[in-house]
């Protein structure tokens, strides 16, 4: 089989790695790629903007399947019109897209099927949300209403915090991201990110993770797209996990099929953990990034042929089973980043046969050239690790990052940190 791969970063690169193992793939093209996916699959250049291109391209080459890594172009139906070509596509349609497209949208959702979620308020003008956000007090969350890159949303922990948010979403700092923004009740507990994939009817479990959004050490400072992960996290417990499926994933399955927008790709809930139980924070409509870097080093099955399941309406009849092991993967930025990240350094990696076994080094945002590897975004590498345990993984992360050569380059030193004090104490 054919498969074309969209996107170009750290994601799409574990996506890519996955894919390349299959025994069933012939070529895997991918647009529009990056230095570290054009190892292992064919870059092409194709405007994944101009629908008409995508799909006379995979008519040319025999595409059998399209997998959509990012959110951006699910969310502009780019899988209806491979579905409208009879090109079978992993991910949703741009109706069943507005879960992450639209924080209101999986709100209003929440309220019909009684999904336990964040007490919430939409308002599309700043005075009335400066007026609610008075009413509420802080702390208080403010959202973006639409994608943001992982960036529309401010946890403010004091009313001028929360006011200066407003402003940025109305002002422009999120272009028309933020012409509407939901504001919602500080919920306590932990996070937790949750996964599945979907075939319009049945949601099959995948497994679980948790990344660091800020990109201080501590969890301090902006959020980001993702400083790094770890799978599993042990937080989610089997019953937790249940409790998820019946709660929150089965009944969002079923409002949607209602609606007549079934879901199909990989529904990716983002929980915090309560003191009443698993509460949904937000969905995406993709793999999780850097959460995808931990996810795929750990999953046995064939991911082709469960990405080709979720898309033909077959998972009812399949399963997927994970290493008896840890990963954790941590993200090295750009310096600037996430406020306006440099580009053009140089960064001069290890030899794959002289990193610590079990290490691989997925791009994110790098270019070539000429002979050298740059920086060209703000999140730049993930180097992710296996271990028996998290604290393991992470040990093992961090002694590869000690070996690239890239003195402009940060990253957190303390991922996973709730998770190695919970195996410190056993």
């Amino acid at each position: 089989m054919n498969v074309l791969l969209i996107g170009s970063g750290g994601r799409e690169h574990a996506l890519a790695d996955k894919l390349s193992l299959s025994p069933v793939l012939h070529t895997l093209y991918c647009a529009p790629g990056n230095p570290g996916i054009a190892e292992v699959a064919e870059c092409v250049v194709l405007d994944v903007t101009d629908h008409k291109a995508v799909v006379d391209f995979c008519r040319v080459n025999g595409v059998g399947l399209v997998v959509v890594g990012p959110e951006a172009p699910l969310v502009d139906g780019l899988a209806d019109s491979l579905k409208s070509a009879s090109v079978p596509v992993f991910g949703p349609s741009a109706a069943a897209a507005q879960l992450e497209g639209s924080k209101g949208f999986t709100k209003a959702l929440c309220d019909r099927m009684g999904i336990p979620t964040a007490a919430y308020a939409k308002f599309n003008n700043a005075p009335k949300a400066k007026n609610y956000i008075r009413s509420r007090g802080a702390p208080i969350v403010i959202k973006a209403d639409g994608l943001a890159a992982g960036k529309g949303v401010t946890v403010a922990m004091t009313l001028e915090e929360a006011f200066a948010a407003v402003e940025d979403c109305f002002e422009g700092a999120f272009g028309e991201a933020g012409a509407e923004v939901v504001i919602e009740e500080f919920l306590t507990g932990e996070e937790a990110s949750f996964f599945c994939l979907c075939d319009g009817t049945t949601a099959l479990p995948l497994t679980t993770a948790q990344d660091h959004k800020r990109v201080g050490e501590g969890d301090t400072g902006p959020n980001t797209g993702g400083m790094g992960a770890y799978s599993p996290a042990s937080i989610m417990t089997e019953a937790l996990i249940a409790e998820t499926m019946e709660r929150i994933i089965e009944p969002t399955m079923k409002g949607m099929a209602e609606q007549g927008m079934p879901f199909t790709g990989v529904l990716y809930a983002g929980l915090m953990l309560t003191a009443d139980g698993p509460k949904l924070i937000e969905y995406n409509v993709r793999f999780g990034d850097p959460e995808c870097q931990v996810i795929m080093p750990r999953l046995k099955e064939d991911l082709l042929l469960l990405m080709k399941g979720a898309a033909d309406g077959l998972l009812s009849s399949m399963g997927a089973r994970w290493r008896d092991a840890a990963a954790a993967t941590v993200v090295m930025c750009a310096p600037g980043y996430p406020a306006s990240a440099e580009k053009g350094s140089v960064i001069k990696l290890p030899k794959s046969v002289d990193l610590p076994e079990g290490v691989t080094i997925y791009h994110a945002g790098t270019a070539r050239k000429g002979d050298n590897l740059i920086a060209n975004g703000g999140r730049v590498l993930n180097v992710t690790a296996m271990g028996k345990t998290v604290t393991e993984a992470l040990e093992t992360a961090y002694r590869a990052i000690d070996m690239i050569d890239w003195p402009e380059g940060f990253c957190r030193r303390d991922i996973g940190w709730r998770e190695i004090e919970r195996e410190a104490n056993g």
